[in-house]
């Protein structure tokens, strides 16, 4: 790969409209995200407990499809656990789940409620940029990044912006070498964010995409998809 490909510098793949528009959608996030108190919110079968500093469980995230997906021999990463539902969910299949959030908030919103949700043992919970905390190979990696590139005013916010899609483009440079022979990674993403540069990444790393879910709708007038995938590297890429 040369240096022009790995370039630090994010260009939007989308008019000057669409950009624009995202940003509006992104401000209406940030203001709506925000609380003062702490939630309970229910999601299959699962009871999570959530503060004002993290967001609550996602009913278009990955979480079922998690539950779909993971074997009993599966060692799992739970990348961005937030709440820590995809970790818990995967949890209740897998004795060996890892589960990592850059925000300390999160990171204790994760183990309380895998604590509540009886999984405990089964899911170690860590402060970590990315890869930063983790160690060895795993089976299943599971990722519900930031949709949008705008630069975090918070803790908060760095669950929904990655600043030029610096820790996207990194876990895409990065993942291989945490993945089993037949690992797999499970990502979901939507056209709120610029879902063109995500095909672009996913192709550049030279992945194989499966498209597992599709829900289509629209925004103030204007179409929108979420997306979950299922991807694999080349052969003999580990």
């Amino acid at each position: 790969m040369t240096e022009d490909e790995r370039s630090p510098t994010y260009r939007p793949m989308m008019t000057d409209e669409r950009a624009r528009r995202l940003r509006e959608w992104h401000e209406q996030a940030v203001e709506g995200g925000r609380r003062g108190e702490v939630i309970t919110v229910a999601q299959l079968d699962r009871t999570f407990v959530v503060p004002p500093d993290v967001y609550p469980p996602n009913p278009l995230g990955l979480a079922a499809i998690v539950l779909d997906e993971v074997r009993d021999t599966d060692r799992v990463l739970d990348m961005g656990t937030g709440s820590g539902v995809n970790g818990i969910v995967a949890a209740s299949r897998s004795a060996d789940v890892v589960a990592v959030d850059i925000n300390p908030a999160a990171v204790e919103c994760a183990r309380g409620n895998a604590e509540r949700n009886g999984v405990d043992a089964r899911l170690s919970v860590r402060t970590s940029d990315l890869f930063e905390a983790v160690a060895g190979r795993f089976d299943l990696v599971v990722f519900d990044p930031p949709f949008r590139w705008f630069a975090p005013r918070d803790m908060l916010e760095r669950g929904i912006a990655d600043e030029d899609y610096r820790s996207l483009t990194a876990f895409f440079e990065q993942v291989g070498e945490h993945l089993t022979a037949a690992g797999r990674i499970l990502l979901s993403f939507g056209t709120t964010g610029d879902i063109d540069y995500l095909h672009h990444l996913i192709a550049m790393h030279g992945f194989r995409a499966e498209e597992l879910r599709r829900v289509e709708g629209e925004k103030d007038g204007f179409p929108v998809a979420y997306f979950a995938y299922r991807l694999t590297p080349p052969t003999g890429s580990t």
